[in-house]
């Protein structure tokens, strides 16, 4: 595994130095923040093609130049996976778009995923130092986007350096991004990595729940390749728990086992009528959508396509849901949710694209009720109008039903987006695993190590539900302290 210069060692480099002198800060600071291109909304909303379109090489160089370049790159705070942002983005500044790639490429398994669906608004971005002069911070995902996709476009993709076989097995169940991470992270370390993954693909909640739109199926393959490269084994349509047991595992020979295999079990408000045909959970849908391809007209089970479409639910998850039913003909979309706008905690990106495209949103309001048509299909939907009391134990303000303000609108799909837990069977296949009222894996916050010394865990299977980002975070640092429990022979 190679190491990696620090961020100061990096920064003190004559070409960093002479990119510094070339332009004084003020006149950095002066730039205004690129937008990103983007397709237009009446096009893109009746097909499947990636809505955000990447920066131009000169778009790229201009944003690059923006970037300060600090002696403490306050930036690198906000980042779960510890990209050594300035460096990254002075090589682009420099024209060198490969390098930039590579040194992303040292700490993150999938740059060109993060650099779509992370929400930078509230990691990085919010930590630079622009916006403590009131100013948009440096665009750093478009960045982090722009290097991984040339890279990918030049075919010249590198593969990270991996140190020697140490002919030490270890398991991973889950192929989604804190599965990716961890894998990737103890190849370079020079362990023999095979991931168990369920589904039939590759990629866990990046293939199934996020759309083409928004993250498509290429990109992921590409990052999945390059772990390929570096030794990393897959295994498909296999269920640990099921398929092969914990004793099979060791029987097998694997010293260590990550556990990131996500939180699938949708979560259901439990009201009057959420049994009815066509109410199902945005799992479901998105899974069936974007994994099964039952939008395609030759679907063996092909998915209804609604006509009066109403998604519960306000975070990232039911703003694919609503723009997947936008493109497959909805001529009614809606977002129903129980608190404002302000208090959702979906992406602002994402909510400018839905109202784009023509999505509706009933913010203040909460399903109560769904009445179904004599043959048992959902109909219409009772909705409870409500407004914002006081604070809840999350900070938000409570929303609280307004009396005698209940409306019936028609609909004839309704998708529950309101969370989700961990599928039980991984704990049950576990035994002695330690686990929380919310079935969630109980782990050391700094090593992610369980209950059991010989498996750790990440991602949703701990968080009950979070970013792509955060589950790489979860991966690092579970691969950090697994690698030094071995060294140190106590695995």
């Amino acid at each position: 595994m190679e190491t990696i210069p620090t961020v100061a060692e990096r920064r003190t480099e004559s070409w960093r130095e002479e990119l510094r002198q070339g332009m004084k800060a003020k006149e950095r600071t002066a730039i205004h923040r690129v937008e990103m291109n983007e397709l237009d909304p009446d096009y893109r909303s009746h097909n499947n093609e990636e809505v955000n379109q990447g920066l131009t090489e000169e778009q790229a160089l201009r944003e690059a130049q923006r970037c300060l370049d600090c002696v403490t790159p306050t930036c690198m705070e906000g980042c779960p996976v510890s990209i050594q942002i300035p460096s990254f983005i002075k090589n682009i500044e420099r024209g060198n778009f490969l390098e930039a790639a590579r040194v992303l490429k040292e700490t993150s398994a999938l740059p060109a995923v993060c650099g779509r669906v992370c929400p930078q608004e509230k990691q990085c971005e919010s930590r630079c130092v622009h916006v403590k002069m009131k100013k948009a911070p440096v665009a750093i995902g478009y960045l982090e986007r722009f290097a991984a996709d040339y890279e990918r476009e030049s075919g010249q993709i590198a593969v990270p350096e991996c140190a020697p076989s140490k002919g030490i097995k270890i398991a991973v169940v889950g192929s989604g991004p804190a599965g990716l991470s961890f894998a990737g992270d103890m190849a370079k370390r020079g362990y023999d990595v095979t991931v168990f993954e369920a589904l039939h693909e590759i990629g866990g909640v990046l293939k199934y729940g996020i759309p083409e739109f928004r993250l498509p199926n290429r990109i992921v393959e590409v990052e999945i390749d390059g772990l390929r490269k570096m030794g990393v084994q897959f295994i498909t349509n296999c269920i640990v728990g099921k398929t092969i047991s914990y004793d099979d595992l060791h029987a097998d020979g694997f010293r260590g086992i990550f556990v990131a295999s996500g939180a699938g079990l949708p979560n259901f408000m439990n009201i009057p009528g959420e049994n009815l045909i066509g109410v199902m959970s945005s799992n479901e849908y998105l899974t069936r959508v974007n994994l099964m391809h039952a939008a395609s007209t030759d679907a063996d089970t092909p998915v209804f396509r609604g006509k009066h479409v109403a998604v519960i639910g306000g975070g990232n998850t039911a703003m694919d849901s609503v723009r997947t039913a936008r493109r497959l003909g909805a001529a009614r979309a809606m977002i129903v949710y129980r608190r404002s706008e302000e208090e959702m905690p979906a992406r602002i990106e994402e909510v400018k694209h839905a109202k784009e495209e023509g999505v509706e949103f009933l913010t203040l309001h909460n399903p109560i009720e769904y009445l179904g048509d004599e043959n048992g299909r959902v109909k219409h939907m009772r909705l409870q109008r409500m407004e914002l009391g006081e604070p809840d134990a999350s900070g938000r303000r409570r929303p609280v039903p307004v009396e005698g303000a209940v409306e019936t609108i028609d609909v004839d799909e309704v998708i529950v987006s309101v969370g989700v837990s961990p599928n039980p069977l991984i704990p049950q296949a576990f035994a002695g695993l330690e686990i929380s009222k919310r079935g969630t894996i109980i782990v050391g916050e700094a090593d992610m190590r369980s209950s059991l010394a010989d498996v750790y865990a990440g991602g949703d299977i701990v968080r009950g539900g979070a970013t792509v980002i955060l589950a790489m975070g979860d991966g690092r640092r579970a691969a950090a302290a697994m690698d030094e429990a071995l060294q140190e022979c106590k695995l």
